[in-house]
C-alpha cells in the first residue's frame, strides 16, 4: 500500500513500480535518438548543400517546427493510441530521405523542405513519459522522485548526444548517422508503445477518446515564461562564451550545464521540501539570474564555468517543479499536451536566446550577451511573482494519485 506521503523517495523504488522499467528504458532509447540528431543533421546538410548558411537555415527551421507543433503532436498522441508509432515512422522516413539526399548532393530549397518535413512529426516522447509517471506513482515525494529521475536522464542524454553524434559522424558519415538517429527513435518509440500497451492491458484499460481540451492561457502562462527565460539566458550565455573564448573553450564550459542539471535533479528528487511548490520555480529562476550575473561581472572562463554548473542545477530543478505543477494545475487528460507546451517554451527560448546572443555578441560584444541572461530571467521572475503569491497555498498540496488507465487518454489510447 502506498505511504500517505506518496511512496518511497527512492530511485530504486520508482523503478520497481509496475511497468516503470520497461517504459522508462524505451523512452530513454527514443530520447537518445533526439540527443544524437542535432550535430549530424547540421553536418549532413552542410555536406549535401555545400553551404553553412543553407545548413543553418534548414536546421533552425527544423527546430522551429519541432517546437511549435509539439503541443499539437501531444494532443494527437493523447487521442489516438497508434499516433506515437505513426509519428515515429514519419520522422524516421523523412530523416532517411534527407540523409539520402544529402549523401548524393541536394539543392538548398529541397534540403530546407525535407528538414521542415522531418520537424513536423517527431513523437512527443518526453511529455508522454512525464504524463505516464503521474499514473505510475501514487503522488507526493515519489512522483517528485520519478520526475527528477526522468529529467536527470534526459539531461544526461542531451549531454552525451552531441559528443557521440559528432564522433560517429567523423568515423562514418553524417548522412549515415542521421538515418541511424531516425531508426533509433523509431525503435525506442515502438518499444514504448508496446510497453504502454502491455501496461494498459494489465490494468484492464479501455481506450477512451479525448476528453476536454487544454486551455493554455488559463493555466500556465507564468510558468511558461520562466521556462522560456531560463532557456533564452542559457543560449545567450553559450553564444557569448563562444564569442569571448572560442569554440574549444566554450565546448568544455557548456558541458558543465547538463552535468549540473543531472546532479541537481537527482539531489532534488530525494529531498523532502517544506517550501511551497508554487514558489520553487521562482526561487530557481532567481538563482539562475544570479548565476548568469557572474560571467557578466567577471568575464573569465572559471566564472562562466561556475555559473553554467550552478545554473544547470537551478534550471533542471525549475523544470522538475514545473512538471510537478502540471500535475496539480492541469486535468489528467491534458497533462501530455501541457508538458509539450513546456518543451515548446524551452525550445523557443533557446532559439530566441541564441539569435539575440549572436546579435549582442557581434555588437556591442560578448559582455552584452552575458548581461542579457540575468536581466531577462530577473524580469520574468519579477513579473511572475504576484501570481505565485496568490497560488502559494495551492502549491503545497500534492497531486492526487491517478491510476494508470484512469481518465488520461494518453495512457489509454
Amino acid at each position: 500500500m502506498p505511504r500517505p506521503d506518496g511512496g518511497s523517495a527512492s530511485y530504486r523504488a520508482v523503478l520497481a513500480l509496475p511497468h516503470a522499467r520497461r517504459l522508462f528504458a524505451a523512452a530513454l532509447l527514443a530520447r537518445l535518438g533526439y540527443g544524437l540528431t542535432g550535430l549530424p543533421l547540421l553536418l549532413a546538410l552542410r555536406e549535401g548543400t555545400g553551404s553553412y548558411a543553407a545548413a543553418g537555415t534548414a536546421t533552425g527551421l527544423y527546430g522551429l517546427a519541432v517546437a511549435l507543433l509539439g503541443p499539437a503532436r501531444a494532443r494527437l498522441v493523447r487521442r489516438r493510441r497508434s499516433a506515437l508509432v505513426l509519428l515515429a515512422v514519419g520522422h524516421a522516413l523523412s530523416l532517411g530521405a534527407l540523409a539520402a539526399a544529402c549523401a548524393v548532393g541536394v539543392a538548398d530549397l529541397p534540403a530546407v523542405g525535407l528538414a521542415v518535413l522531418a520537424g513536423l512529426c517527431p513523437p512527443p516522447v518526453g511529455p508522454l513519459m512525464r504524463a505516464l509517471w503521474s499514473g505510475l506513482t501514487p503522488g507526493g515525494v515519489q512522483r517528485q522522485c520519478a520526475l527528477s529521475l526522468d529529467t536527470a536522464a534526459e539531461s544526461a542524454v542531451f549531454a552525451v548526444g552531441p559528443v557521440l553524434g559528432g564522433s560517429l559522424a567523423a568515423a562514418s558519415s553524417a548522412p549515415a548517422v542521421l538515418a541511424g538517429c531516425g531508426l533509433l527513435l523509431l525503435t525506442g518509440s515502438g518499444l514504448l508503445a508496446a510497453a504502454l500497451r502491455r501496461a494498459l492491458d494489465a490494468e484492464n484499460a479501455t481506450p477512451s477518446g479525448g476528453a476536454g481540451g487544454f486551455v493554455l492561457a488559463a493555466r500556465l502562462p507564468r510558468l511558461l515564461a520562466l521556462v522560456w527565460a531560463a532557456a533564452a539566458a542559457l543560449a545567450a550565455c553559450e553564444v557569448g562564451a563562444v564569442a569571448a573564448w572560442g569554440a574549444a573553450t566554450a565546448g568544455v564550459l557548456t558541458a558543465l550545464f547538463p552535468i549540473g542539471g543531472v546532479l541537481g535533479g537527482l539531489v532534488y528528487g530525494r529531498r523532502r521540501w517544506r517550501s511551497s511548490l508554487a514558489r520553487r520555480p521562482l526561487a530557481m529562476a532567481a538563482g539562475t539570474a544570479a548565476c548568469w550575473a557572474l560571467p557578466a561581472l567577471v568575464q573569465a572562463p572559471p566564472a562562466a564555468g561556475a555559473a553554467l554548473l550552478v545554473a544547470g542545477v537551478c534550471t533542471d530543478v525549475l523544470l522538475i517543479a514545473a512538471y510537478q505543477l502540471v500535475d496539480i494545475l492541469v486535468p489528467a487528460g491534458s497533462r501530455t499536451e501541457a508538458g509539450a507546451w513546456l518543451n515548446t517554451a524551452y525550445n523557443l527560448g533557446a532559439a530566441m536566446g541564441a539569435a539575440a546572443g549572436g546579435a549582442l555578441a557581434d555588437r556591442p560584444g560578448p559582455a552584452a550577451a552575458f548581461a542579457a541572461g540575468p536581466g531577462l530571467v530577473g524580469l520574468c521572475a519579477l513579473v511572475c511573482t504576484p501570481g505565485a503569491r496568490r497560488r502559494g497555498a495551492a502549491g503545497t498540496a500534492g497531486a492526487a494519485a491517478v491510476p494508470l488507465a484512469a481518465g488520461d487518454p494518453s495512457r489509454s489510447r
